[in-house]
């Protein structure tokens, strides 16, 4: 619903994120008000632990939240590196989360949007819930009409089943958060939502300790209890159910790694530390004296145990019962249907070789396909779960097998300079090389003229300075113009080889001449053409054609023709034609050229003037 900047207040001169909503939803009312809604709500909470709102206000049609800005990642970025988390992690994020929530609760405010990626991890330490945007009061708590708010992974099941939320809708959203971090993976998959909501509302949540057997038994009873289909059999807020995370922390010898942002200060009436003091309980000396109002599923089986065990003596007879049942149990859990198998490393491999070999460990491989730029095509990139997970017979493993490079779409690169290129094909991880071919060219210096691309496969190279189909992990080699080649027209031979030898052509030393009515003798017409035809680049070579001058044409003979029949004749010819002007008079029938002035035949330039002799006949 909107998109979030990191900005400069420059009053204050401080950092801080921009949430702006997006233009087309700023004629939606339902929209807006959620926009100003998350402000509201964000605003009321004074704690560490919630991402502050420092202001909210409307630019025209565009309305905006002013927020704290934390450099650093989400939860979910941080479990895509680790996949799972350690006990010590998870409880540390799991206790600042619920302190941040609990302040929410006691204002009156479900969040109803728990999931990784609304977890923030400052650089600094500390661990801040945000985006309140789906929040409301608990006493309106219907969502409207049939849509159903929030990510589908960690919907409770009374939004599936009635669509209401409260403040223990939360408390199951956390429940799905804490199995997350404990095993790397969300309780309930599906390929279609409704599958997962279906088993939301139908299935409950396994323990932990089943895909990690590292988890220790009270955090998988406070899995199963905040995870409990009915929402009367949950924690009734989370201020509740951190209660029983710090006894568990005290009970585990953990203490969470929290960044103090305040001075420490006075507990509050409820027990519960609030903002000012984001560390946990102490793990020794004096714990705060709050109760529990409800006792939890771990406290009430811990009970019932004791009732067992305090019946003892009947225990005894079936001592010699299980004796002879730990064979068989130890043979089922060992080695028969209900033992755990590791996932086999299969990466490298075909799919038919992965499929086999998970097949000697009694689990189903399904084929799944993704793209990737270091495992050729065809092998296997890896599995989920990974190898080495301890899983269930008969489970499904998904293998990922490599489709090779992915395909990228490349627009046209022509008149681009040469970094705004590079970085382009540097972002869809195609390899630009050091070395560009110059081309002198039209267009300006340093501009693209071309692309070559070459396949990383080894196959034809692709002319792509227009746009291509490409693929990532290719290479590519950029032309770029040098501008348009020195013009040496009218220049001495000399300085015209200069100038070319400057700009790389190897220029021959000797000449060709040409006789030329516009360019001065010695001086350079044009360079013979390029062999292959095209640009011009460096290395090429060229011979200079040289101006010998004006050409010259031969004279007509026009002795024995008469006078104005001559002159005619010269003139035609590009000569200019002198005689006594007294023949004028004479008719030109009685005239006669005895003689000519250059000879008949001699080479002139035109416009040079030949004089006439002439004779009178008859």
């Amino acid at each position: 619903m909107a998109t979030v900047y990191v900005a400069t207040d420059l009053r204050l001169e401080r950092r801080v994120a921009l949430k702006i909503m997006h233009g087309h939803l700023s004629d939606d009312t339902v929209f807006q008000s959620r926009f100003v809604q998350e402000a509201r709500a964000a605003a009321r909470l004074a704690d560490p632990h919630v991402v502050n709102v420092f202001d909210q206000g409307q630019d025209g049609d565009m309305a905006y939240l002013v927020m704290e800005y934390l450099p650093g990642i989400t939860l979910r970025e941080l479990l895509r590196e680790q996949r799972r988390l350690t006990v010590p992690q998870a409880v540390s994020i799991m206790d600042a989360i619920l302190s941040g929530l609990a302040a929410a609760h006691r204002a009156g405010i479900v969040h109803r949007d728990v999931k990784p990626e609304n977890v923030l991890l400052a650089e600094d330490g500390r661990i801040k819930i945000g985006d309140f945007g789906l929040a409301r009061a608990t006493t309106a708590n219907t969502a409207t009409g049939s849509q159903l708010l929030g990510t589908i992974a960690y919907l409770a099941p009374e939004l599936v089943t009635r669509g209401t939320a409260d403040a223990r809708s939360d408390i199951y959203s956390l429940g799905i958060l804490l199995y997350e971090m404990l095993t790397g993976e969300q309780p309930y998959k599906g390929e279609q939502p409704m599958q997962i909501a279906f088993q939301h509302a139908t299935d409950s949540v396994p323990r932990p300790s089943v895909k990690n057997p590292g988890v220790p038994e009270p955090l998988d009873e406070l899995v199963l209890w905040s995870t409990e289909r009915s929402p009367d059999d949950r924690p009734s807020d989370a201020r509740e159910m951190l209660e029983r995370l710090r006894e568990i922390e005290r009970d585990l010898g953990i203490t969470p790694v929290v960044t103090r942002t305040a001075p420490s200060g006075a507990v509050p009436d409820d027990g519960i530390p609030s903002g000012e003091l984001t560390a946990v309980l102490p793990t020794t000396g004096a714990v705060a004296t709050a109760s529990v109002d409800e006792v939890d599923n771990a406290t009430r089986l811990r009970t019932a145990t004791k009732r067992r065990r305090a019946k003892g003596g009947w225990l005894i007879a079936l001592v010699l019962l299980l004796a002879a049942l730990a064979a068989g149990v130890g043979w089922w859990f060992g080695s028969g249907p209900g033992s755990m198998v590791l996932v086999a490393d299969v990466t490298g491999g075909t799919f038919a070789a992965a499929k086999d070999r998970l097949a000697v460990d009694a689990l189903v491989a399904v084929e799944k396909s993704e793209t990737s730029l270091e495992v050729p095509a065809g092998e296997v990139i890896r599995t989920d779960p990974g190898s080495g997970t301890p899983v269930e017979q008969d489970s499904t493993v998904d293998v990922y097998v490599s489709l090779g490079p992915a395909e990228v779409q490349l627009e046209s690169m022509l008149g681009g300079t040469r970094d705004d290129v590079a970085s382009y094909l540097d972002s869809v991880l195609i390899d630009v090389g050091d070395e560009d071919r110059e081309f002198y060219t039209e267009r300006p210096d340093g501009a693209i003229v071309g692309v070559m691309v070459f396949p990383a496969d080894g196959s034809a190279e692709i002319p792509c300075g227009e746009g291509c189909a490409a693929h990532e992990g290719d290479a590519a080699t950029l032309w770029v113009s040098l501008g348009a080649l020195p013009d040496v027209t009218g220049q001495p031979a000399d300085q015209a080889r200069a100038t070319l030898t400057d700009a790389g052509l190897v220029v021959a030393e000797g000449v060709d001449e040409q006789a030329s009515e516009d360019v001065a003798a010695g001086s350079v017409i044009a360079i013979t053409p390029r062999a292959d035809g095209g640009w011009w680049r460096a290395g090429d070579a060229t011979t200079l054609v040289v101006s010998t001058g004006p050409p010259t044409y031969p004279v007509p003979n026009v002795v024995g023709f008469t006078r104005d029949s001559a002159a005619q004749t010269l003139r035609d010819a590009g000569f200019e034609v002198n005689y006594s002007v007294l023949w004028n008079v004479w008719p030109d029938g009685l005239t006669e050229v005895t003689d000519q002035d250059p000879d008949a035949d001699s080479y002139h330039t035109r416009g040079t003037v030949v004089t006439l002799q002439i004779t009178a006949t008859g």
